[in-house]
């Protein structure tokens, strides 16, 4: 199969969904053509280390003044900002070519909120009946309103309430309507495609769109647990993009709600906040010595599998949660929040601890610090469910099934339009 994927950023073992779908497309033996922008440097390095992996990628330049300007031309509308602001018309353009090649593509693949316009203007200029037209996929990943709603409710920073308020009414209206206009859907959680209906269904959309859940997965073979690797004592790892707003909020409910309840009995117990571009109110966080942020790393592997615990203290948010499936593949314990693992079919106290407020998650974390023997167990127990549940391999074969289901649809369409 020849797929053309559209991704509005780089796929990288950061943005580890559609890295490890392009790669398993490829090592599977299918031809991936990767349409991606690149905003600095460091992702126009990723964009060359992607052309090892797969057929061909062509990168188009994101500078700052393109993103400012086309949320600015759609600000008077009803469109969402995070729609308009990776829009390249050279990228469309190229789409369009690629496309339209005689003995071109099988499928479209489109990544993201911030990538479907593309696939949208690609119908439009295409025409839905052409002959020659592709079937595309969107992988929408999450439902965004649905993270905007919790995100203004539940934001600790006031500039992310203020932000996801003005933008909550625009992405509900246009993820109404938008899977409609896909051969197929997919996002990465039961709940996400629950909230696409919910909207489909309160805009008086009567045709439900077909939307498959496709969950994460972990890389088994980089995230493993390593023997010989001992854990420190007393140390909490918490992971994730420190840049992203609901991370933001969750360290701050970590660091003001949970820990001083466990330093009242355990002062000696530290804290590492893993993760790239922390804002100023993680990093002042470091002026207490038991906190240390490390901000970018090279390879969280070593944090996740020296830590005597992983915790997951997301107060709100989407989809599936990179980080506990990479703790857990290192064998790491792991102590989350229900938001945090709730797209995980886990058994709590059993693959992991889940707790519900600061107190009762701070009582779990002193009493697994307390017991090694159980800490272990829970430890090994979240390693299986991973192995059983989120490997690529297995997730990237659902993905060719819908693949090959969206064409079919297409082939059918398109024979009864000649009849």
């Amino acid at each position: 199969m020849k797929i053309l994927f559209v991704v509005p950023y780089v796929p990288n073992l950061i943005r580890v969904r559609p890295y490890q779908f392009v790669r398993n497309l490829s090592e599977k033996g299918h031809q991936v053509t990767v349409l991606t922008l690149c905003a600095n440097q460091a992702e126009r390095e990723d964009a060359e280390r992607l052309r090892n992996v797969v057929t061909d990628v062509v990168a188009f330049p994101l500078a700052r003044w393109r993103t400012l300007l086309n949320c600015l031309t759609v600000l008077p509308t009803r469109e969402p900002l995070q729609a308009a602001y990776a829009w390249h018309p050279g990228l469309s353009q190229m789409l369009d070519q690629l496309a339209g090649e005689s003995e071109g593509f099988d499928l479209i693949h489109i990544e993201h909120l911030r990538g479907a316009r593309y696939g949208l203007q690609y119908q439009i200029r295409k025409g839905l009946n052409e002959s020659g037209f592709l079937p595309v996929v969107w992988d929408s990943v999450d439902s965004i309103s649905l993270l905007f709603r919790q995100a203004a409710q539940y934001s600790r920073q006031r500039v992310s309430r203020l932000l996801t308020r003005l933008e909550l009414t625009r992405t509900e209206y246009f993820e109404s309507w938008l899977p409609l206009r896909f051969d197929r859907v997919l996002v990465t959680s039961p709940n996400d495609r629950q909230a696409f209906y919910d909207l489909v269904k309160a805009y008086g959309l009567k045709s439900p769109p077909d939307i498959d859940v496709l969950p994460n997965g972990v890389d088994l073979d980089y995230f493993s647990p390593d023997p010989t690797c001992e854990r420190d004592p007393e140390t909490l790892v918490v992971s994730g993009k420190m840049s992203y707003h609901a991370n933001v909020s969750m360290v701050l409910y970590f660091v003001k709600e949970v820990m001083p309840r466990v330093w009242s009995e355990k002062p000696n117990v530290r804290l590492l906040v893993v993760g790239k571009d922390p804002p100023g109110a993680i990093t002042e966080l470091a002026k207490n010595p038991r906190i240390k942020i490390t901000g970018t790393v090279k390879d969280i592997r070593p944090y996740l599998r020296q830590a005597t615990l992983a915790v997951a203290p997301l107060t709100y948010g989407v989809g599936i949660q990179n980080k506990a499936l990479e703790a857990m593949a290192c064998g790491t314990p792991l102590i989350s929040t229900a938001q945090a693992v709730s797209a995980l079919q886990i058994v709590p106290d059993q693959d992991l601890f889940v707790a519900s407020g600061p107190e009762q998650m701070a009582l779990k974390i002193r009493f697994l610090i307390d017991h090694p023997e159980i800490r272990k167990q829970i430890g090994q127990a979240g390693r299986r469910y991973v192995e059983e549940n989120h490997r690529w391999e297995n997730i990237v074969d659902k993905l060719l099934e819908v693949y090959d289901e969206a064409i079919r649809s297409r082939h059918t369409i398109l024979q009864k339009t000649i009849l």
